[in-house]
């Protein structure tokens, strides 16, 4: 039985809407992976530079503050992943891919600014 052309074109409206509004999400979370991930690349940065200063208090501060918005940035790499596993899945763009090395650089340098601040920090205490 031949299909009424106006179901069909509803059916074709809805499926499009449907993909336009997984697309909007997909693009929001990877803004948002993005975001998060040069936020945390940031503290760490400011962290480093505190330390450097010989301010322990404000170095410790900004790595929270890095380690906060990792947080922010997993969860949003981990939203991603759940609706991947629920069939849902994101078009693997370059901007995609740019989001995911962001946040593992974020990653490596959270950890490498911890160590120069306790480098600095026993520096600090070697001049006393």
């Amino acid at each position: 039985m031949d299909k009424d052309p106006k179901q069909v074109a509803d059916l074709v409206n809805d499926a499009a809407k449907k993909e336009k509004e997984a697309n909007e999400l997909s693009m929001q979370q990877t803004m948002m992976l993005i975001m998060n991930a040069g936020n945390a690349k940031a503290f760490a940065k400011e962290a480093i530079d505190a330390a450097k200063k010989g301010d322990f208090d404000k170095a410790e501060a900004k790595i929270k503050a890095a380690n906060e918005a990792l947080v922010d940035a997993h969860n949003t790499q981990t939203g991603m992943l759940t609706e991947g596993a629920r069939g849902n899945h994101a078009k693997l763009t370059l901007l995609v891919v740019h989001a995911q090395d962001h946040l593992m650089t974020a990653i490596t340098y959270i950890d490498l600014a911890q160590e120069l601040v306790d480098v600095y920090k026993q520096m600090a205490e070697l001049k006393k």
